[in-house]
C-alpha cells in the first residue's frame, strides 16, 4: 500500500505493530511471511480438487495467477489470497458425483458462467456506488454472519482435529506460544511454524505415507487439456448435460458473492483500512469473479477470497499486499512441482485441522470484534432479532441431517447454504424492521475513480460493515 496514495483508516489510529510496507523488514522477512500465508491457504485450497477429483497442480496454479489477477484488478491495495471455493463442491458433486474425469469440464462449464454473474453485481456497485448497496450490510448483519462463517468451519477443523488429537494440539501449542510468548521472528509466523512443526511429529509417530511423494516427478505440467472446458467442445459435445451444470451451478454464486462482500469487510476491518471504499467492492468483485471463470475454464476449482489467510494477517499483523503476491507466486512456481504437490497432499489431517482451528477462531472474534467497536446496539430488539435468527439459521441449517435448504425451479433442485439463508434473511429483516441501523457512510470520494486521487478524510468510515 506505501507506493500508492494514502489511503484512510476507518476512523481509528493504526495500531504501532502493523505493518503496512513489508519492504521495510527486509527481502528475507518478506519471503518468509509470504511462505506462511501459502502455507496458510493450502489445507483448504488442496481439499476441494481432493473431494471432487479436480487437478491439485491446476488449483495450485490457478489459486496463484487468480491472487495476482486480483491484485492486479484491485490495484494492489487488498492483502486477499483467492483459494479455492467450498461453495461449489455441491455443484461439482451434482455433474461429477463420484469424480468421473469425462464430467468434471461439464462442472466447470457451470462455474465458469456462474463467474459471469460476479461481473453483473460489480457492474451494479460501479453504477449505483457502494453507498446504495453497502446500506444493506450494516455491522448488526454482517458481524453475526462473519461469527457463523468461522463456526461453520469449526466443524471441519475438529474432525480433522480427531484424526489424530495429539498431533493436532502440537499445532495449535506451536501457534500461541509463538505468538504469545515468542520474539522477533518468531511471534510473527507462528502458523508456518505451527504446520512444520506438527508435520514434523506426525511423520516421526508415523502418520505420514511417503510414497506418492519418491513416486512423483520433479518437475510437470499442471494442466491437462482434456480436464479443460475447450476440449469439451467437439463431436461428442453432451448440450443437454452443459445446459442442466449452467442452471444447476450458477445459482450458487449469490451466496460466494455475499461471503465475497463479508470477506472484503473483515480484511477491512483487520488491516483498518477501508478496501470497500477504495479501491471499492466493484473491483474486488471482478477480480474474484474473473479468476474464477479463469481458473474453472482451465479444470481447477472456483476462486474465493479465504478467510485463513485473512486469519494470518490478524496474526501477524503485516498487511501489506506483497507479501500475499509473494504467496501466489510461490504457489504458481510450485504448481509445476508435482513432488512438491504430493509433499502437501500428504499432510496428515490432524495437522490441518490443528492449524485450522485457531484460524476459523479468529474469523469469529473479527465477527465479534465488528460488533463491539461498531457499538451495535442490543437494547434494540430489533437488533437482537436480526443477529439471532442469522445465527440460529446459518448454524442449525449448516449443522442439519440436510445441510441445506433445497427447493424446485423449473424442475431443477437448488439449495441453499444455512449461511446463504441466513444471510439473506439477515438483510431482508434489516430492510424491514423499524429503527434500521445507520447507513454505511464511507468511502463515496472513491466514485471518482481516480486511481491516483487519495480519499478525502471526511470518507473515514465508522460504521464500516465486517465479515471473513
Amino acid at each position: 500500500m506505501s507506493d500508492t496514495k494514502t489511503v484512510p483508516t476507518m476512523g481509528a489510529d493504526d495500531a504501532p505493530d502493523a505493518v503496512y510496507d513489508a519492504r521495510t523488514l527486509g527481502a528475507p522477512k518478506m519471503t518468509i511471511f509470504g511462505i506462511q500465508h501459502m502455507f496458510a491457504m493450502f489445507g483448504a485450497t488442496i481439499l476441494v480438487p481432493t473431494l471432487t477429483g479436480l487437478s491439485v497442480s491446476a488449483t495450485l496454479l490457478f489459486a496463484g495467477l487468480g491472487t495476482l489477477l486480483f491484485h492486479f484488478l484491485s490495484k494492489g491495495k487488498v492483502p486477499a489470497f483467492l483459494g479455492s471455493s467450498f461453495a461449489f463442491i455441491a455443484g461439482y458433486a451434482a455433474i461429477a458425483p463420484n469424480g468421473e474425469a469425462h464430467l468434471l469440464p461439464y462442472a466447470c462449464l457451470g462455474v465458469a458462467c456462474a463467474g459471469l454473474l460476479y461481473l453483473i453485481v460489480s457492474a451494479l456497485f460501479k453504477v449505483f456506488g457502494p453507498r446504495r448497496i453497502m446500506r444493506f450490510f450494516p455491522p448488526v448483519v454482517t458481524g453475526p454472519i462473519v461469527i457463523c462463517i468461522g463456526l461453520i468451519l469449526a466443524s471441519s477443523a475438529i474432525a480433522n482435529c480427531e484424526t489424530n488429537w495429539p498431533v493436532a494440539l502440537v499445532a495449535i501449542a506451536i501457534i500461541v506460544i509463538s505468538n504469545i510468548w515468542g520474539r522477533g521472528m518468531i511471534r510473527i509466523i507462528p502458523i508456518l511454524l505451527g504446520v512444520i512443526g506438527s508435520y514434523v511429529v506426525a511423520a516421526i509417530v508415523g502418520l505420514v505415507d511417503f510414497t506418492p511423494v519418491a513416486e512423483a516427478s520433479w518437475v510437470g505440467l499442471p494442466v491437462l487439456w482434456d480436464n479443460t472446458v475447450f476440449a469439451l467442445f467437439g463431436p461428442e459435445f453432451d448440450t443437454g448435460l452443459a445446459i442442466t451444470a449452467i442452471i444447476t451451478i450458477m445459482p450458487l454464486a449469490f451466496a460466494t458473492i455475499i461471503e465475497h462482500i463479508g470477506d472484503m469487510s473483515a480484511i477491512s476491518s483487520t488491516c483498518n483500512r477501508n478496501f470497500i471504499a477504495e479501491p471499492g467492492l466493484h473491483r474486488t468483485l471482478l477480480g474474484d469473479g474473473l479468476a474464477t471463470i479463469l481458473a474453472s475454464l482451465f479444470g481447477a476449482p472456483a476462486n474465493t477470497t479465504y478467510g485463513e489467510n485473512t486469519g494470518v494477517l490478524a496474526l501477524t499483523r503485516v498487511f501489506d499486499p506483497r507479501v500475499v503476491r509473494i504467496a501466489a507466486c510461490f504457489a504458481i512456481l510450485f504448481s509445476f512441482c508435482p513432488k512438491f504437490a504430493a509433499v502437501i497432499s500428504c499432510m496428515p489431517a490432524c495437522v490441518i485441522g490443528g492449524v485450522s482451528l485457531v484460524l476459523y477462531g479468529m474469523i469469529s472474534a473479527v465477527g465479534i470484534r465488528n460488533l463491539v467497536e461498531n457499538h451495535v446496539d442490543f437494547m434494540a430488539s430489533r437488533n437482537v432479532l436480526i443477529t439471532a435468527l442469522i445465527l440460529v439459521l446459518s448454524l442449525g441449517i449448516a449443522y442439519s441431517a440436510a445441510g441445506a435448504i433445497a427447493f424446485e425451479v423449473g424442475g431443477v433442485t437448488i439449495a441453499l447454504s444455512g449461511l446463504a439463508v441466513g444471510s439473506i434473511v439477515g438483510i431482508v429483516l434489516n430492510i424491514v424492521l423499524p429503527g434500521k441501523e445507520e447507513a454505511w457512510d464511507g468511502g463515496l470520494a472513491a466514485e471518482a475513480e481516480a486511481d491516483d486521487v487519495p480519499l478525502p478524510l471526511e470518507a473515514e468510515v465508522t460504521n464500516l460493515p465486517i465479515a471473513d
